[in-house]
C-alpha cells in the first residue's frame, strides 16, 4: 500500500481502526514501533504496584511525556513505580518511531492504537493519554476526544504560539536537524536539510501548542521529560518553564542503575551549579582520591570500570615517551586540542563565541598554523567510531588546512593513541566540551575552555567570552607555559570535581534505557518498590518529582 493512499485511508473515519483491528491487533508487528513485550508484561506489574499505590500517602501530580518506543516502554515502567508511590500520573505519548521522516496517517493513527492497547493495563493507576490524539483535535475529528475544557484550550491555541515559545520552536528546531545529520551546518538552500528542518519545525511547532494547552488545562505540579533538549522533549520541558511548572528532566551515563537527573533545566545542558555550590566545599578524603584515580587507571588502560561496558580507549596506554616517538614530537611545548563528535546532543547549544565547534576548530587550527614554535596535536573524539555517519573533526581539519604542516598533527578516532598519553603530553590544553578538558587540568595543565561545559568556571580553566579574548589569551599563554601551570589547589579542585561529578551528581537508579528489560530481571517492579528497593532508589524517586537534591555519601556505587 503506497504512501498517497495511506494518506487518503487515515482520514477516512474509523478505516485505521477498522484495518488495526482486523488486520493488525494481534499479528507480531513489523513496524519498528513495537511495544508488545511491554503490553505482555504490564498486567502483571500493574497488579504488584496496585496495592503499594492504595497503601501510599497522596503525591504530587506528575505529568510525564514520551515519545520514541523504547522511552515510552521505560516510562511506563516508571510510571507504575510512581503510582506506587502515591502519585497521580499521566503519562502523555507521542508514538513515533522516526523524528526524522513525516509518516503517512494510517500508520501514524495504528501506532497510536496500537500504543493505547500496550499501555491499557496502566489503568486505573497511571492514566494514558497521546499527542496524536491531540493532533487530531486541531483537524475536524477524532477517535479519543479530550474533556472539553481541553477541547477549548486546545482551539484557542491553535494559532500562533507566544513569541518566546515560538523562538525555541526554531532554536529546537534547528538543533534536531544538526542531531540528525550529525553536523553542525544547516544549509537552507539544500532541498534536504530545509525538509528535515521544516518537518521539525511542523512537528515542534505542534507540539508545543498542544504541551501548552495540556497543561494550561490539566495543571500538573511538576512535568517530567526524558532529555529536555532536543526533539519534542525539548519543546515539552521549554513550555513546562514557560508556564512556570517545576520541569524535572533526566538521562543516562554509561554505568547500570545510574541516572542523571536535572530540575528546571536540561540534563543535556549539564548544569552543576547546585553541584558545586552544595558539595565542592567539602574536602577530599584519601579513598575519594583512590576512587578517582581507579577510575582514571581504568579509562587509561583501555579498561571498562564498575558497571559499565564501555571503553572509554580503544588502545591501552602505551607511556609518554613511546607516544611522543610514535607520533614524532620533538622537544617544542606540545598542545593538545580534544574535540567532541559532532551532533551529538551534549554539545548542542554550547557555543560562546564561536558560532559552532566547527568554527572554532577551523579558526584554531588557522591560527597555530603560522605558529610553528609548538606543536598541536588534535585528538579526535574515538566516539567518532560509533557514529561513522557523523562529519570527522579530521574532516573539518583537513578543509580549513588543505596542507597541514609539520607540527600539526590529527590523531583520528580509529588511530592507536590513548588519549590519556596525550595527556600527560601535553602542556596546554584545548576543550569544547569533552571531559578530556577536565581530565587534562586534573594533570595540572593549563585548560582554555571554548564552549558551555560543566567545567567552564570552576577556577581551574581559562575562561575566554570572545574571539579577541581567545587569541591573546594563545598569545599570551604560549609565551610562557610553565608560569601557566595550575596552583596545588587548582590541582586539588579539579580533582574534588570530577569526584563530585563522576560520583555525586549521577544517582542511583535500578533501569537505564539501554538494556532496560536485562536491568527489569534485576530490579523488577516489587523489588524497587520493597523496603530494601526503596532503601536504594527512594530518594532519586523524591528527586524524579522535583524534591530538592540530598546526598548520601557514596551513594553511587562504582
Amino acid at each position: 500500500m503506497n504512501k498517497t493512499l495511506r494518506n487518503f485511508l487515515g482520514e477516512l473515519p474509523l478505516a485505521a481502526e477498522l484495518d488495526y483491528t482486523l488486520r493488525q491487533k494481534n499479528r507480531a508487528r513489523k513496524d519498528h514501533y513495537n511495544l508488545h513485550r511491554l503490553e505482555k508484561s504490564l498486567p502483571a506489574m500493574a497488579k504488584v504496584a496496585a496495592p503499594f499505590a492504595k497503601n501510599a500517602p497522596a503525591g504530587k501530580k506528575i505529568l510525564f511525556f514520551a515519545t520514541l518506543h523504547y522511552w515510552v516502554e521505560q516510562s511506563a515502567v516508571i510510571s507504575l513505580a510512581l503510582a506506587g508511590l502515591g502519585h497521580k500520573v499521566t503519562l502523555l505519548t507521542l508514538p513515533y518511531s522516526e523524528w526524522h521522516k513525516k509518516m503517512d496517517k494510517m500508520t501514524q493513527r495504528q501506532r497510536a492504537l496500537h500504543t493505547r492497547d500496550a499501555l491499557a493495563s496502566l489503568s486505573p493507576l497511571v492514566e494514558h493519554a497521546s499527542f496524536l490524539d491531540l493532533q487530531e483535535t486541531f483537524g475536524t475529528r477524532t477517535s479519543v476526544r479530550p474533556a472539553s475544557r481541553l477541547k477549548s484550550a486546545l482551539r484557542k491555541s491553535e494559532g500562533s504560539l507566544p513569541a518566546s515559545l515560538q523562538r525555541d520552536v526554531e532554536e529546537v528546531s534547528l538543533w534536531d536537524a544538526q542531531y540528525t545529520l550529525m553536523r553542525e551546518e544547516v544549509d537552507m538552500n539544500d532541498p534536504s536539510d530545509r525538509a528535515l528542518y521544516d518537518l521539525r519545525l511542523e512537528r515542534n511547532g505542534f507540539a508545543a501548542r498542544a504541551a501548552l494547552a495540556y497543561m494550561q488545562a490539566n495543571k500538573p505540579d511538576v512535568v517530567l521529560i526524558p532529555n529536555g533538549l532536543i526533539l519534542e522533549m525539548g519543546i515539552v520541558f521549554r513550555v513546562a518553564r514557560y508556564l512556570g511548572i517545576k520541569a524535572v528532566t533526566y538521562e543516562f551515563n554509561d554505568q547500570r542503575e545510574q541516572i542523571w537527573l536535572a530540575q528546571n533545566s536540561s540534563i543535556m545542558q549539564q548544569d552543576t551549579d547546585y553541584l558545586v555550590e552544595a558539595r565542592c566545599s567539602l574536602p577530599m578524603t584519601d579513598a575519594m582520591y583512590e576512587r578517582v584515580a581507579d577510575l582514571e587507571n581504568a579509562r587509561r588502560g583501555a579498561r571498562v570500570w564498575g558497571k559499565s561496558k564501555r571503553l572509554w580507549q580503544y588502545v591501552s596506554s602505551q607511556g609518554a615517551e613511546e607516544t611522543r616517538k610514535m607520533l614524532g614530537l620533538d622537544s617544542r611545548p606540545v598542545v593538545m586540542l580534544a574535540a567532541n563528535v559532532l551532533g551529538d546532543s551534549l554539545t548542542l547549544g554550547r557555543d560562546i563565541f564561536a558560532a559552532s565547534m566547527t568554527e572554532w576548530i577551523t579558526k584554531t587550527v588557522q591560527f597555530f598554523a603560522n605558529r610553528p614554535e609548538v606543536q598541536l596535536v588534535i585528538r579526535v573524539h574515538p566516539g567518532e567510531k560509533l557514529v561513522p555517519q557523523a562529519r570527522s573533526m579530521a574532516t573539518v581539519v583537513r578543509e580549513a588546512l588543505p596542507e597541514i604542516p609539520s607540527h600539526i598533527h590529527v590523531i583520528g578516532a580509529l588511530d592507536k593513541v590513548n588519549t590519556y598519553d596525550l595527556i600527560e603530553i601535553a602542556d596546554l590544553g584545548l576543550a569544547y566540551t569533552t571531559t578530556v578538558g577536565l581530565e587534562t587540568a586534573m594533570n595540572g595543565t593549563p585548560v582554555i575552555s571554548c564552549g558551555q561545559t560543566h567545567y567552564r568556571g570552576r577556577g581551574f580553566t581559562i575562561d575566554p567570552n570572545s574571539w579577541d579574548e581567545y587569541y591573546a589569551t594563545l598569545e599570551r599563554m604560549l609565551g610562557d607555559l610553565p608560569a601557566h601551570r595550575l596552583s596545588e589547589s587548582q590541582t586539588a579542585f579539579a580533582w574534588n570535581y570530577a569526584y563530585r561529578f563522576f560520583f555525586e551528581y549521577p544517582r542511583p537508579f535500578p533501569w537505564r534505557l539501554m538494556n532496560f528489560w536485562d536491568d527489569l530481571q534485576v530490579w523488577p517492579l516489587e523489588k524497587v518498590l520493597s523496603a530494601d528497593g526503596l532503601a536504594e532508589f527512594g530518594e532519586t524517586f523524591k528527586f524524579l518529582v522535583g524534591e530538592p537534591f540530598t546526598w548520601k555519601e557514596n551513594s553511587v556505587h562504582g
